[in-house]
């Protein structure tokens, strides 16, 4: 079948937060795909520029005027060709002039179009015929920090990973046991307490950063006897917004507790030996490569990842690498802007070592294709909550992936090491 594109459409519509962002359809001569752009509320310094100047509005007249005449009449199936014309009609490395979320729905509409048009799913016609494994559910239980309102851990999100799973549909009803118990926990430890969730569906409490590990942990504990698998749990700091470059330190607010760089080290080996934490994400500032290294060498059987260390860039990447600075790393390919581009990072990754994460952003649409890309990809584990409304369509979609594929379905090779 022909995957000649013929037109592309773009519109406004509105994430989780109510924010604005862009949905593109693309239409070839037998197929469509449409996809919507997500934004983060925590942004790493080197992510591309989310909207040229004039936001989504502008963004929706480049594709009138720039990109929809570029595009028309090329074949969808060649991702490459249709990326690098994005990054040609921009012209500039961080996509500042049509914006990397625009270039982001453009890509991914793209990818949909040409797998529609050859009757194919998404990850089927990304990943071919080994494409069967299914990914992990990292699912944000509890937030603090910018994810939460009013007076919170200092830690942004507290995550169950039930990596001891056999399905994923097992890993995901684990994951719902979890955040259900932390939820009735709180309303027992906190009288403030009044069942208050964040963009992405984890709960908020007025509650210190140890009584937040000590319920989670206990969650999982529970959720993992009552269905005989291991059901770990970690962190995502989200440093960068506790640093305060000036002072050289990291600044925990509601606790009133500063804490340098070596401080901050050892905290987190403390935190990782005391709750056997698998997985702990930018535990230092985006430009910190050196101590994100050090934790890597001293942490026993914990991923530590690094999403604004890195911003899913190939260069950032390969700077990481050189001194083994972590051995996981966020895959968000709005970060980025393309679907090649993110493809190469993931790439890069999985040769050196490192476990690549897809991901959500906090501010995110029913949009499901990172579910797609996960498997597609071979990611052993997706991050994207736990039962919000955004999150849950990932979440579902894998499941009906999980169905579709039979007894071919397996969970992702996952090392935590």
């Amino acid at each position: 079948m022909s995957s000649i594109i013929e037109d592309l459409i773009a519109r406004k519509i509105f994430n989780n937060r109510g924010e604005e962002t862009i949905e593109v359809d693309v239409i070839t001569t037998a197929g469509f795909g449409r996809a919507a752009a997500p934004a983060g509320k925590s942004r790493g310094k080197a992510e591309v520029v989310n909207y040229p100047t004039g936001g989504v509005e502008q963004a929706i007249k480049k594709i009138d005027d720039l990109i929809a005449p570029e595009l028309a009449g090329l074949n969808a199936d060649f991702q490459e060709e249709i990326d690098n014309t994005l990054h040609e009609i921009d012209g500039t490395t961080d996509f500042k002039n049509i914006g990397g979320n625009t270039a982001f729905a453009v890509s991914l509409a793209n990818a949909e179009a040409a797998a529609n048009s050859h009757g194919l799913l998404l990850f089927q016609f990304l990943g071919g015929n080994v494409a069967n494994s299914l990914p992990y559910p990292l699912g944000n239980c509890i937030s603090g920090g910018q994810h939460a309102r009013g007076k919170a851990p200092d830690i942004q999100e507290y995550l169950a990973l039930p990596h001891g799973a056999e399905t994923f549909l097992e890993a995901q009803t684990a994951n719902t046991l979890i955040h259900k118990k932390i939820g009735d926990s709180l309303k027992k430890k906190s009288t403030t307490f009044n069942g208050g969730k964040s963009d992405e569906g984890a709960w908020i409490a007025n509650i210190d950063t140890v009584d937040a590990f000590e319920v989670i942990a206990k969650a999982c504990e529970e959720v993992g006897n009552e269905l005989d698998f291991e059901c770990g749990f970690g962190l995502d700091v989200a440093a960068s917004s506790l640093w305060k470059p000036k002072e050289e330190i990291y600044f925990y607010g509601n606790e009133d507790k500063k804490r340098d760089t070596a401080e901050q080290l050892e905290f987190m080996l403390e935190l990782i030996d005391k709750y056997h934490l698998a997985y702990v994400e930018d535990p230092f500032h985006e430009d910190d490569f050196e101590s994100f290294a050090e934790l890597t060498r001293k942490a026993k059987n914990c991923l530590i990842c690094g999403d604004d260390l890195f911003t899913t860039n190939t260069e950032r990447l390969n700077n990481g690498i050189k001194i083994n600075a972590g051995n996981a790393i966020i895959v968000k390919v709005n970060q980025i802007g393309t679907l090649t581009d993110a493809a190469e990072t993931i790439e890069t990754a999985q040769r050196n070592g490192y476990q690549p994460v897809v991901s959500h952003r906090s501010g995110d649409t029913c949009d499901w294709h990172i579910a797609h890309l996960a498997v597609a990809y071979r990611c052993p584990v997706i991050k994207t909550g736990v039962v919000e409304g955004a999150r849950i369509a990932k979440l579902n979609e894998l499941i009906r992936i999980e169905h579709f594929l039979g007894d071919r379905a397996r969970m992702a090779d996952l090392k935590i090491r």
